[in-house]
């Protein structure tokens, strides 16, 4: 075992990534709940303006998930030098891409949140947030292939250690720009921007120094000038399928916010406060279907595929049972939870109603987490695209509308769609996996022969 990979469990990957993710949404709720002791009508437009940067994390992730997938299967079959030229044509398509959307936030900022029907009074603090944090996405997509190729080598802990730093950095600057001590001045929505892109910047800073540490210098940067297609074709031919499920999802929840603007600014907010504190419910889920991913990929690389096979379904039975409990944990103290973000009496109400939901929402969530991302690793990612987009479009959105607005369930109709939506995917996807179809979709036999030939070239 080389410096470059270490020894990979389930264990020692899923633990740091699930405190990575925790982090990573620590930071989000940091945010939330600093501002909601600014102004509540600051949360709701900092939250409508984060829909679209999460979409943009979606599009900079295709390319980070496939050179996760790629690099790990590479590893798995000992290719280590073939996973060290894809990692760099990916940071190099990463920065490009991330350029471009970047730009489309700050000029196009207002255009879309208009589209997403965001009311006038939340506009000003929304676009500030977008044009800010939406203009210093590039520095999260090259950050996405850094850390999808150190984790695939292993070292899950450095992006954790990484991201508690971030988390403290965007800590202090919310306090100085939202609360201005020592006679700072109160910024509001556009400190809370600037403390999360300083804090990202010093986050890329730190992970490159990383990156080119634990490669000891087996990165070959001189690729950048090359661009060699064969290795942006194979992360493209994995990331592009898998970046088509998360993009309907996305896309799909931002047409579910626009229908939840037409119930009101209050209901929007409580679903804000609701989903960051679900978010943690499944960070557990989210956390080992990463683990697993990496996993599966070594062992599909290395054809072990009966192994592969088990190690899905024992992380499948692990997920439900640990977000099952935290789901019953989280309803139990629901009501002082939303209370540390609101004193609103019908904000805490309603959101309580949505956690006890959640309790029949998470073990479907789980399915999809999971399994979708052991087919990915497979190399079987259009299955689950295909049948995304199906239920997503034709069963959640539909639904959605129907339960909440035409029959005026309002929120809780929403949530009931989301319910059905996922235990739908859920439940065939498992199938999916039950049938091995992927058992015959061997990404390293897949793209081989193309990286050989290209690299002879």
């Amino acid at each position: 075992m080389t410096k470059t990979q270490k020894k990979l469990t389930l264990f020692a990957l899923t633990w740091p990534i699930f405190i990575e993710l925790g982090l990573r949404m620590l930071m989000g709720n940091a945010d939330t709940l600093m501002l909601s002791r600014y102004s509540d009508d600051a949360v709701a437009a900092v939250g409508v303006a984060n829909q679209l940067v999460s979409v943009l994390l979606v599009m900079f992730g295709f390319v980070a998930m496939g050179t996760g997938i790629v690099v790990s299967q590479y590893l798995g079959a000992g290719e280590k030098r073939k996973a060290s030229e894809v990692a760099v044509v990916a940071l190099g398509a990463n920065l490009l891409f991330g350029l471009f959307l970047s730009l489309m936030m700050i000029v196009f900022g207002r255009t879309f949140l208009q589209w997403m029907g965001l009311p006038d009074e939340l506009m000003s603090d929304a676009l500030t947030f977008l044009r800010i944090v939406g203009g210093a996405a590039v520095l999260q997509a090259v950050m996405m292939a850094i850390s999808a190729t150190v984790r695939s080598h292993g070292f899950a802990k450095d992006a954790m250690y990484v991201t508690l730093g971030m988390n403290v950095l965007n800590v202090i600057g919310n306090y100085l720009f939202i609360f201005g001590p020592f006679g700072l001045p109160v910024l509001g929505v556009l400190g809370v921007s600037m403390s999360t892109a300083i804090a990202q910047v010093c986050g890329l800073i730190v992970m490159f120094v990383i990156l080119v540490k634990r490669m000891d210098g087996a990165l070959p940067f001189k690729l950048l000038l090359k661009f060699p297609r064969y290795a942006l074709v194979n992360i493209l031919k994995i990331g592009v399928p898998s970046a088509g499920e998360h993009l309907s999802y996305m896309s799909s929840q931002v047409m579910i916010t626009f229908l939840i603007t037409m119930i009101g600014i209050g209901a929007l907010t409580t679903k804000v406060y609701t989903q960051n504190l679900m978010m943690f419910i499944y960070l557990f889920s989210m956390a080992i279907a990463q683990g697993t991913q990496i996993l599966i990929g070594h062992l599909v690389g290395a054809r072990e595929q009966e192994t592969a096979y088990r190690t899905c379904l024992k992380s499948l039975k692990i997920g439900i049972m640990v977000s099952l409990g935290m789901a019953c944990v989280m309803s139990l103290f629901r009501e002082n939870m939303l209370g540390l973000f609101t004193d609103d009496a019908d904000i805490v109400a309603l959101g309580s109603t949505l956690i006890l939901m959640t309790i029949l929402l998470e073990p479907g969530r789980v399915f999809n987490l999971v399994v979708i991302s052991s087919l990915r690793a497979a190399g079987d990612a259009k299955f689950p695209v295909y049948l995304g987009i199906l239920s997503m479009w034709g069963v959640s959105v539909p639904l959605a509308y129907l339960l909440g607005i035409y029959l005026g369930y309002g929120l809780v109709g929403v949530w009931a769609a989301f319910i059905v939506d996922e235990w739908l995917r859920g439940l065939l996807m498992l199938w999916r996996w039950r049938t091995k179809r992927w058992q015959q979709m061997s990404l390293v036999q897949s793209v081989q022969a193309p990286v050989q030939e290209g690299a002879a070239g």
